[in-house]
């Protein structure tokens, strides 16, 4: 049995609601999925300060006493995770702004591999595929097999033109989203995965140590040695590939390191 956990931001149980609980239902008509709506704005979760606690010290330093944690923990018991938000002002809902700027040090410390994530949005005329597209950057930037994420117009009342777009678009990524649930927990990186990851623990390899947060983490990981966050088979290819990624970013690194600062 798998859980999947949709997070939504929106308060209104309209459309986004609406088209979350139908992507769920349609998973949970397999019989091999356990499905949870969680709704954001029925949580507490304070606006970040800004204090980098959790990204100097650790996100359990964070001063701010709310429900992010538990939340945090219903994302690491689940399977696969859904970010569903409405279009308001051209970017994602303050509710959902607020969760995921409280969530920033998972993009330095990513811990959400072999799950799968997606996201779906709502939108009233325009704009909602760019959000689509932060979404699923986020959702990559957390370490998640992410499928791509589903993108809907919704006026009201609904026509049953637009129902109809919707019904068939959200079966699609259904169908998507469950062949990637079910598949390799740790598929092969690309060549960009790659780049990205051995850049960025080259960089804290050299401009850290012991008294960061980020250094211990990836130490006690092993990740300053391993090809990749997790165990993979790769090629010759992308094995000299990552080598190449670290000579790039040793020589930046040491080249940003003799710039006089400011």
């Amino acid at each position: 049995m798998k859980k999947v956990t949709a997070f939504v931001g929106s308060a209104r149980k309209k459309h986004t609601y609406d088209a979350v609980r139908q992507f769920l239902d349609n998973l949970n008509s397999l019989g091999d999925v356990e499905c949870e709506i969680v709704t954001l704005s029925d949580h507490r979760i304070e606006i970040c300060r800004g204090c980098k606690a959790c990204f100097e010290k650790g996100e359990e330093f964070c001063p701010l006493k709310d429900d992010r944690d538990m939340l945090i923990e219903k994302m690491m018991e689940s399977d696969g995770v859904v970010f569903a938000s409405p279009n308001y002002s051209f970017q994602v809902s303050a509710a959902m702004k607020v969760f995921l700027d409280r969530l920033g040090f998972v993009f330095h410390r990513p811990s959400f591999f072999g799950k799968t994530f997606t996201s779906i949005v709502c939108q009233g005329v325009y704009g909602g595929d760019k959000i689509v597209s932060y979404l699923d950057f986020v959702g990559k930037g957390f370490g998640f097999n992410t499928v791509k994420g589903n993108c809907f117009t919704a006026f009201e009342p609904m026509t049953k033109k637009e129902a109809r777009r919707r019904d068939k678009a959200l079966e699609k990524q259904r169908r998507r989203f469950h062949r990637r649930m079910r598949g390799p927990a740790y598929p092969t990186p690309t060549l960009f995965e790659i780049m990205v990851f051995r850049m960025a623990r080259t960089s804290m390899s050299l401009e850290l140590d012991e008294t960061s947060y980020d250094y211990r983490y990836y130490r006690d990981k092993g990740w300053f040695e391993s090809d990749y966050f997790y165990p993979t088979r790769m090629g010759v290819l992308k094995k000299a590939a990552g080598r190449f990624f670290d000579s790039i970013q040793a020589r930046a690194t040491r080249k940003r390191k003799r710039e006089p600062t400011a």
